[in-house]
């Protein structure tokens, strides 16, 4: 399921010119979470969790636009080097079920 978005996100990216050369690990990395902080900075402003609006009646944002970049910025990545989505939150998901009580710490 997830692996089709890998697959879609990527082609995109490089299709619009974002692999043209090796990029960066950390670079991605701070690009993943440069969305993660737009998200909350739309928190910050006063958007609902679920409220969408539209820039220029045309581009979605909020908090949910900006979670979706951080999935698709993801998806990106993974599909850059071949990276099995699917299996991998399979596996964790089922580790996780499996742990202590908040993981056996107070908060």
């Amino acid at each position: 399921m997830l692996n089709e978005l890998v697959k879609k996100a990527h082609e995109n990216s490089k299709k619009h010119g974002f692999w043209e050369e090796e990029r960066n690990f950390g670079e991605v990395i701070a690009l993943m979470h440069t969305e993660l902080s737009e998200a909350f900075e739309e928190y910050r402003n006063g958007k609902g969790y679920n409220e969408t609006y539209y820039e220029n009646e045309e581009k979605p944002c909020g908090i949910p636009s900006e979670l979706a970049d951080v999935i698709i910025r993801i998806c990106d990545f993974c599909g850059a080097y071949d990276i099995d989505l699917d299996k991998i939150i399979d596996e964790k998901m089922k580790y996780n079920e499996k742990r202590l009580y908040k993981h056996g710490k107070k908060c």
